[in-house]
C-alpha cells in the first residue's frame, strides 16, 4: 500500500481535527501518501480530494468540527453511487480509507471493503452509542458542554425559582443526558430507554417545590417520548400546582461545536494512528476502539449488527441522587 485517503461522515464533533492530523502524520510516518476526502461519501463521489502533507494538519489540534467537512450523501447508499466513488479512489491512487463517523458511516465503510476495498474505521459520534468502543470521538467534549450549561441554567433557575427543561441531544441514546444528568445535579433525567409518564415529570416538580428547593432541573433527551413539547404543554395545564414557573432551554449544535478536551485530543490521536497503521499492515473491513485502556480491532460486521445498550443501573443510581 503506498497511499491512504480519509474522510468524515455524519454528524461532526469535537476531535474530528486531531483524528485526521494523527491519519495523516502516521501514514506519512510511516512513507505513505495522505489523501484527504472532503465532505465524506459525497466527496468520495464528486472526486473531491487533496494530497496532505504534515502542513496540512498543523495547528488543528484545538479546532471543532473537521477541516475536511462532512455531509450525508444518499448517492453512495445505491450500488451505482458506490461503483463511482471506487472508480475516483482508483483513479487518484488511494489504496486504502480511514472513514470517521458513526453507525451509517461504518456501513458505507463495510460496503467499500466487501466491493474488495480497504477500508478501517474510527468512532466519532457524540451520542456515544457504537457498540466495541467505551467512548467515540467528540463525547468528553460535548458531555462537558453539556455539563456547563446545565450549571450556568441552575444559577439562574435558582434566582427566579423556576424550573428549566434543558433538552439535550440523543434521537435513540440517552447517554449525554443520563450523564450529564448525574453529572450536574438535575432533579429528573428523561431518555428514550425508560418510559416516563407526563404525569411523574408534574410530579417531581411538585416535590422539589414542597421540599423547598431554588429551582428543579429536569434534561431531557431529544428522543424521549412524548418530547420536550408535550411536557411543556402538559405541565401548562397544571401551572397552579407546580409552584414553579416553567421554561425550557435546547441545546441543539451547541454541543457538538469547540475545541476537544484533552481526553478527546488522546482518544482521537489513538485512534486515528491505530488505523493508518492498520491499514498499513493489510487490515479492513474492521473498527478500532477504545476497550478498558487498550485500543482493540472489531469487525465492522459485528459493529453495525449490534446496538451498544444504556447502563440502566446508572440510570437507577441518577433517581437516587434525584433526592
Amino acid at each position: 500500500m503506498k497511499s491512504i485517503g480519509v474522510l468524515c461522515s455524519g454528524g461532526d464533533g469535537p476531535g474530528f481535527n486531531p483524528c485526521i492530523r494523527a491519519v495523516v502524520r502516521t501514514a506519512l510516518g510511516l512513507d505513505l501518501r495522505a489523501v484527504g476526502i472532503e465532505r465524506g461519501y459525497e466527496g468520495l463521489i464528486e472526486c473531491r480530494m487533496r494530497e496532505m502533507d504534515a502542513r496540512s494538519v498543523g495547528g488543528v489540534l484545538a479546532r471543532g468540527g473537521t477541516i475536511l467537512g462532512t455531509a450525508r450523501s444518499e448517492e453512495f447508499k445505491t450500488e451505482k453511487g458506490r461503483r463511482r466513488a471506487l472508480r475516483n479512489l482508483h483513479r487518484e491512487g488511494v489504496e486504502g480509507l480511514v472513514v470517521i463517523g458513526g453507525d451509517g458511516s461504518f456501513r458505507g465503510a463495510l460496503k467499500l471493503h466487501e466491493m474488495g476495498f480497504p477500508t478501517v474505521g474510527v468512532p466519532g459520534t457524540i451520542d456515544n452509542d457504537i457498540p466495541y468502543t467505551d467512548m467515540s470521538i467528540g463525547v468528553d467534549t460535548a458531555l462537558n458542554t453539556v455539563l456547563e450549561n446545565i450549571d450556568r441554567i441552575k444559577d439562574t433557575a435558582s434566582s427566579h425559582r423556576r424550573a428549566f427543561l434543558i433538552e439535550i441531544m440523543g434521537r435513540d441514546c440517552g447517554y449525554l443526558t443520563l450523564m450529564g444528568g448525574i453529572a450536574g445535579g438535575t432533579e429528573m433525567v428523561l431518555i428514550p430507554e425508560v418510559d416516563t409518564p407526563l404525569a411523574a415529570v408534574s410530579e417531581q416538580l411538585e416535590d422539589a417545590y414542597i421540599r423547598g428547593k431554588a429551582h428543579c432541573i429536569i434534561a431531557v433527551a431529544e428522543g424521549y417520548k412524548p418530547g420536550t413539547q408535550a411536557i411543556v404543554q402538559y405541565l401548562q395545564s397544571q401551572r397552579e400546582e407546580l409552584g414553579f414557573g416553567v421554561r425550557v432551554t435546547v441545546l441543539g449544535h451547541v454541543q457538538r461545536g469547540g475545541s476537544p478536551t484533552a481526553f478527546d485530543r488522546l482518544l482521537a490521536t489513538r485512534l486515528g494512528c491505530a488505523a493508518a497503521r492498520e491499514l498499513h499492515k493489510g487490515g479492513s473491513g474492521v473498527m478500532v476502539g477504545l476497550q478498558g485502556n487498550e485500543i482493540a480491532v472489531t469487525p465492522l460486521e459485528k459493529v453495525v449488527n449490534e446496538k451498544k445498550t444504556l447502563d440502566l443501573e446508572l440510570y437507577e443510581m441518577a433517581k437516587v441522587l434525584e433526592r
